[in-house]
């Protein structure tokens, strides 16, 4: 390992603060909005971007930035920006490139919410989007791109179809067209897959999930990996290339060079949108990225054990998670995610679509919540539920069925979920009896 190179192990632990003498050991809690200065001059600096600092915590704040940073070099990327909720992360991460009159391609198997973000409210505000089917040919893909594209989208692991992303492929299709490749990792998470080694130029995560482990902070954070050329596309991307008249002509690419995505949408999206985290969220992150190489392994663990009980029975109509041989993404995962995927495994029960609400509601340790990828087991019914705004043929397209349960294994004892699993199958067993 080289010298400067930490284990993502340590990163997780100790990355983004280092106290100097006298000060505290664990990350504070910068719980102020505001920072004081000395002369009118150093303040009119910061707000013209001509030095660095804090001054209002909607736009920066000390406690924010440290998990920012441990974010980042988890990711491998030069600079990362902490947001109110996953959803505000990818939000502003499309729009810190389009605008109004702009188009981008998704691939389908997305998150219902993300879906519905893309095809509704971004439509409503002029920017345009083309799903296509991520695993269909790269020179079909390229049919869907436009001279007004501006991303190509994906999710390393769809939520909750479960596919897994050909990486290398999306990057080569998102390059071919002079558009960067960005792509959600929540599910996954940097300990188990780094987009930007494979090609990927900014990373999205909803941090409710496996960063904060625990359901207790909302929060979502941007990556940039520091890659992609802006300038060498700057008719494409004039918000990142050409003057910003807000701040005086500024244009980030010449001011801040690598860190130009997150520095405009720090500056510009956040001063004008907010969604900012809050500090105590942002500490909060921080504990349950400390464990993160710790708990992944756990959850991956726990689901191949549930997974492979679930094939046993009689009353499973099949089970998809990347990590056991029967699953069509098995290859794709073992060639990006070796060392594992994540807890989240979808599966279908025998019968109508009732019966995986009978099923359900038999359970005892497995919790229904809408919630997914913490330490607790739990589950959902994503038609009845987290995409219950799609269309029949809106679920198809983003790869959920009517009968898909979507299980996020905890680490809880695997024996433990496995008998509460049993005895919900035995009750709906003897119930058809």
């Amino acid at each position: 390992m080289e010298k400067d190179k930490k284990n993502l192990d340590t990163i997780c632990v100790q990355a983004g603060w280092t106290p100097k003498k006298g000060e505290p050991r664990v990350l504070p809690i910068y719980q102020s909005t505001t920072f004081k200065y000395e002369t009118s001059e150093q303040m009119a600096r910061l707000f013209d971007l001509e030095d660095s600092g804090y001054f209002y915590s909607r736009l920066q704040n000390p406690t924010n930035d440290a998990v920012a940073s441990k974010i980042a070099q988890l990711e491998g990327g030069v600079a990362a920006m902490l947001t109110s909720s996953g959803q505000a992360a990818t939000f502003y991460a499309i729009l810190n490139i389009c605008s109004a009159g702009d188009h981008f391609v998704s691939a389908s198997a997305i998150y219902g919410g993300t879906y519905n973000l893309f095809a509704v409210t971004l439509k409503k505000l002029g920017i345009e989007v083309s799903f296509v089917d991520q695993d269909a040919p790269a020179e079909e893909i390229k049919k869907a791109f436009r001279p007004n594209t501006k991303i190509l989208f994906a999710e390393t692991i769809s939520n909750p179809a479960m596919n897994v992303l050909d990486i290398e492929k999306f990057a080569d299709i998102a390059h071919s067209q002079g558009v960067p490749l960005m792509l959600d990792n929540t599910f996954p998470t940097p300990i188990n897959c780094r987009p930007f080694e494979w090609g990927a130029d900014i990373v999205v995560h909803s941090t409710t999930k496996y960063m904060d482990g625990h359901a207790t902070s909302l929060g979502g954070a941007i990556v940039d990996s520091g890659n992609f050329d802006w300038q060498a596309y700057g008719d494409k991307f004039p918000g990142l290339t050409q003057p910003d008249e807000s701040y005086h002509g500024l244009s980030y690419t010449k001011s801040f060079g690598k860190g130009a995505y997150i520095t405009k949408a720090t500056v510009q999206l956040m001063r004008d949108l907010g969604s900012s985290q809050s500090p105590q969220n942002a500490f909060l992150l921080n504990l349950g990225l400390e464990t993160l190489h710790l708990r992944m392994p756990r959850h991956c663990e726990n689901a191949v054990k549930v997974a492979k009980y679930l094939q046993s029975r009689p009353e499973v109509a099949w089970v998809n998670h990347p990590q056991i041989e029967s699953s069509k993404w098995y290859d794709l995962a073992q060639k990006y995610m070796p060392n594992g995927t994540c807890g989240v495994m979808t599966f279908g029960l025998k019968g109508e679509r009732e019966t995986a609400a009978k099923f359900m509601d038999n359970l005892e340790l497995v919790a229904i919540v809408t919630h997914v990828a913490d330490a607790r087991t739990c589950i959902l019914h994503p038609a009845s539920h987290t995409h219950r705004q799609l269309s029949d043929e809106q679920l198809i397209s983003a790869g959920v069925a009517p009968d898909v349960i979507r299980l996020s294994v905890g680490i809880e004892g695997a024996n433990d979920i496995i008998n509460d699993i049993k005895q919900a199958l035995n009750k709906l067993a003897n119930k058809n009896t």
